[in-house]
């Protein structure tokens, strides 16, 4: 974890320095990070869809596998805010202990994103989505509203079949789930009704290796 930290300084250095910023990118990519005790970095995961590495603060690095074929729109919009920094130094502020971890949200209270939605890529908003709300399955928090998402994003803690065909799962924590379930073990909920923490999760940071392919930015609706 030392050498992690060390790497995430040397990020931020490296943010600082002015350099190209792809070169920064890939540079990052290289770091190593902590997972389970054991040093790792992005370009170590042997997929070819998009892998995400986020970490919590007083937890550690989690790994997210991406799946374009299935949710396209919304994981262009995720590695969209993640290339701009959208959620370093962001936070997870809800938690329903047995479903799920709720993150992305800049103002830390549920109502907040990233000043546009998108649209809903679920069944039940007309478009075919297969994925089922899983335990480690990453998907799309929204209000009501179907075409409602912005940037905040959930991981499930259980099964949740009601979920299936009415949000917008695209993604799978495949590394650092042991973690996830340490804070739904460990933090405090201040209000039992709306799952909000005690105390909000900081994002420190969050990096996307998209394994040479290029993603569009998101189709947006806006707001």
């Amino acid at each position: 974890m030392k050498k992690f930290l060390s790497g995430l300084f040397l990020c931020i250095l490296l943010f600082c320095t002015g350099c190209e910023s792809s070169k920064t990118k890939e540079e990052l990519i290289g770091i190593d990070f902590n997972i389970n005790g054991n040093e790792t970095s992005l370009d170590n995961y042997d997929t070819e869809n998009p892998v995400v590495a986020m970490e919590i603060s007083g937890y550690g690095a989690i790994v997210m596998e991406l799946y374009p074929d299935i949710a396209p729109n919304t994981v262009n919009n995720f590695i969209s805010l993640i290339k701009n920094g959208f959620y370093d130094n962001n936070s997870f502020h809800r938690l329903v202990p047995g479903f799920v971890l709720q993150g992305g949200d800049p103002k830390g209270d549920g109502t907040g994103g990233p000043g546009y939605t998108i649209k809903g890529e679920f069944t039940n908003n007309r478009f075919t989505n297969t994925l089922k709300h899983t335990k480690g399955i990453v998907s799309m928090a929204r209000s009501s509203e179907n075409d409602s998402a912005g940037s905040q994003f959930f991981i499930m803690l259980d099964t949740a079949t009601n979920l299936d065909n009415n949000y917008a799962a695209f993604g799978k924590v495949i590394d650092g789930m042991d973690l996830i379930d340490k804070i739904a073990s460990n933090e405090v909920v201040a209000n039992s009704q709306t799952g909000k923490l005690k105390k909000n999760l900081t994002i420190k940071k969050a990096l996307v290796d998209t394994k040479g392919k290029v993603y569009s930015e998101p189709t947006i609706i806006s707001n």
